[in-house]
């Protein structure tokens, strides 16, 4: 059915994570014994069917080098479980810096930060048409507020279809929703799910707990890491979205009243050594029966990166999957299904059933 051409903002850990993903399934043919995805086989495309064609970053260690090396630059520190990456003919494009560095990183060691580049910024929506993207992805720094108005402007100059994979609000917003569905481009988001992360795992245990009839009085989720993420959210300020994303992204599942005192769900701490793995701590209290107290303690270890590289590849096919229909606007099943912030939140076991039907074109958004 054709290549997928992805524009990539953003070549920190996660989207390392993603190109060694798309160049490891490529060995695989068939959906027998293929580890690790949802899909293999989405709407007739296949992983290795995505094709970099452009890609924005801001450190001085990825602009203007090949993608294959950037990929592996500092402060990158994510597993690298496929290194064999081919001669890619991409170099990474100075993008505008605006809001995506966070100042308190000067003050951390440069091998576990960004420095910016001193070179000026591309003219992104040239760079786009250029290259021929159909799909833009969003990976920049939590709190890039103004970026990522700035890339979902450029993806609609363009005609890219946009993938906002951090906790800004786009595709939850109307008014951006308003503007894509004027374009009919497809938009996705917003905040991506991990494939086993400490959000879907939180909204399990509290559906769950809300199907047996418990009544959760108390709960919290701490997260801790060492990527440049959890270094960037060390300034509280860049923490207002992703508080609110993970927060409702949990509290939708419960159908009863619980206030902000009792629900603690967010980012806890940098730990510098444990590089891109991270780990969450959760917990919820609760009353069963006779209003008896219960409460349930889990610890999650994961690399975090390759852990949304999954869903990511699965939001690119749906995207290409709409424009091969020409559809535009929010895609709301695959939001719905893939992010923790999306317009309208369902229970996942809904929302996945819902991208089935979209990917077998049953459903139209």
């Amino acid at each position: 059915m054709g290549k997928i051409k992805l524009a990539i903002v953003g070549l920190g850990n996660c989207a390392s994570a993603l190109i060694q993903g798309i160049e490891y399934y490529k060995k695989y043919t068939s959906q027998d014994k293929v580890p690790g995805l949802m899909h293999f086989n989405l709407g007739g495309y296949l992983p290795g069917d995505i094709e970099v064609v452009a890609a924005f970053d801001i450190d001085e260690r990825k602009v203007n080098k090949p993608l294959k090396e950037a990929v592996f630059a500092k402060p990158n520190c994510t597993k690298i479980f496929y290194s064999d990456l081919p001669d890619y003919p991409v170099k990474v494009s100075m993008g505008p810096v605006l809001d995506g560095f966070a100042e308190h990183m000067e003050n951390y060691s440069p091998d576990k930060r960004f420095i910016p580049a001193q070179a000026e910024p591309v003219d992104v929506v040239k760079v786009l048409k250029e290259s021929g993207a159909e799909v833009m992805v969003s990976y920049l720094p939590v709190g890039s507020e103004e970026a990522t108005r700035f890339y979902a402007q450029a993806a609609l100059d363009a005609g890219v279809a946009f993938i906002n994979c951090i906790p800004v609000f786009v595709a939850s917003k109307d008014e951006w929703i308003k503007k894509f569905e004027e374009k009919n481009i497809p938009l996705i988001g917003d905040d991506i799910k991990s494939q086993i992360g400490a959000t879907i795992i939180h909204r399990v245990l509290t559906k769950l707990c809300m199907d047996r009839g418990v009544r959760i009085t108390n709960t919290y989720q701490l997260n801790v890491g060492g990527n440049t993420d959890f270094l960037n959210m060390l300034n509280r300020e860049r923490l207002a979205s992703k508080k609110i994303s993970k927060t409702e992204a949990v509290t939708s599942q419960i159908s009863h009243e619980i206030t902000a005192d009792n629900v603690h769900i967010g980012p806890s701490d940098y730990i510098p050594w444990l590089n891109d793995n991270k780990i969450c701590f959760l917990r919820i209290e609760g009353e069963i029966f006779g209003n008896v107290p219960i409460n349930l303690e889990l610890r999650l270890s994961v690399e975090d990166s390759p852990n949304s590289a999954g869903v990511v590849i699965d939001a690119i096919r749906c995207c290409k999957l709409a424009l091969d229909r020409g559809i535009g606007g929010l895609l709301i099943s695959p939001s719905a299904y893939f992010m923790k912030h999306p317009r309208f939140q369902y229970p996942d076991e809904v929302a996945k059933n819902m991208v089935e039907e979209f990917i077998e074109g049953k459903r139209e958004r």
